[in-house]
């Protein structure tokens, strides 16, 4: 198979099933770009690190092929693939000094002994780890023996980065450092990487492309603003940042935009997306930050407006998060930026909320 000049990867018609009934990939078509950091985002069990271990060899499709380069991965044991691999556990040698440790790869390939001196000091030169190569793990903090993992895949110029969860076992600020770290690497060094996560936040901030799984079924792969902005469904919509749905019924639609009417008879304007009818029933996203409070005596220039009262604030610094009642017994979401506030918002008062039809999205699975 010739490869296509621009991706490295390719899952044809791949489905994984560990029983031989219920599959946890399914019909897997998919293209992974060459240089490119690919984020596998889903929630535990949707399928995301059976893709990735079926990638690294460590699990054999049950049916397709998958391709590196245009070769064919399924009868390639996993230390032939060229791939390097980073886990959330580092799987470090404990006996090991960190240059042991970060040449281990290289011994293996029998490199000769003088370039892996070089290569050894190179990778440890990436992540900053210069100055501790004589240490042993155990004298690492968590988020340098994760530096340590990452340079030992990157020492022997893989084809392909496979990282599993690599920032899950890291404290909060030190994961978003690291975050930082690795997208600098990856730009550094053009090499592909290929990252799962369950953390929606960590998908947007480091991905080029964000492929959200669910149910052994790639949902939606795509730019993460174009994925917060323009989910293809509910399940998209809502794993991928916050939003409310606004259940209601087409009343009229053109090309761009649709009238929808709610439970409660009030109408809102929306941007047309998928296969509509007339009658049919319909979600609406919008996000909380598109949203905004405005003067209850002036609507007339508005043209989506919904009233609803204020269930819960809670204080976040930059921004007060609200939560609403527009009175069919379901949470609305505003976030209202803390200086735009003149006065208190207490729970019970009654407040009305607007957004622009640009700014919602319709959904019909």
């Amino acid at each position: 198979m010739k490869p296509e000049a621009d991706h490295i990867v390719s899952f044809d018609s791949v489905r994984k099933s560990y029983d031989g009934e219920d599959y946890v990939v399914k019909n897997l078509d998919f293209k992974i770009r060459r240089g490119e950091f690919l984020t596998l985002l889903g929630p535990s069990g949707s399928g995301k690190s059976t893709i990735l271990m079926m990638l690294a060899g460590f699990e054999s499709p049950t049916q397709g092929e998958i391709s590196l380069n245009g070769v064919v991965l399924n009868k390639i044991p996993p230390y032939k693939r060229d791939i390097g691999l980073v886990f959330q556990n580092y799987a470090l040698f404990p006996h090991m000094t960190v240059e042991k440790n970060v040449a281990f790869p290289l011994q293996v390939r029998k490199t000769p002994k003088h370039e892996i001196a070089v290569k050894v000091k190179r990778a440890l030169d990436m992540v900053h780890l210069g100055a501790f190569a004589d240490r042993n793990p155990s004298q690492l903090s968590g988020g340098q023996q994760q530096r340590v993992a990452l340079a030992r895949a990157l020492v022997f110029d893989p084809k392909l980065i496979l990282l599993d969860e690599p920032l899950g076992a890291l404290d909060k600020s030190l994961r978003e450092s690291m975050q930082i770290e690795l997208r600098h690497i990856h730009e550094n060094l053009g090499v592909t990487m290929v990252f799962v996560t369950h953390d929606q936040n960590e998908a947007l901030i480091m991905s080029d492309r964000i492929a959200v799984i669910n149910d052994g079924i790639i949902q939606q792969a795509d730019r993460p603003n174009v994925l917060y902005n323009q989910p293809k469904n509910q399940f998209v919509a809502n794993f991928i940042g916050e939003t409310n749905m606004l259940k209601g019924k087409v009343s009229t639609f053109d090309r761009e935009y649709c009238d929808i009417v709610l439970p409660n008879g009030s109408i809102i304007k929306a941007k047309s997306s998928g296969a509509l009818n007339i009658n049919g029933e319909v979600s609406v996203s919008i996000r909380p930050e598109h949203a905004m409070l405005i003067d209850q005596t002036d609507q007339s220039s508005y043209i989506n407006c919904i009233k609803a009262k204020v269930v819960e604030t809670i204080y976040h610094g930059d921004h007060l998060r609200l939560s609403l009642n527009n009175g069919d017994d379901s949470t609305f979401m505003v976030k209202v930026p803390t200086q735009s506030l003149h006065g208190s918002l207490n729970p019970g008062q009654s407040v009305t909320v607007e957004f622009h039809p640009d700014n919602c999205r319709v959904l019909t699975s």
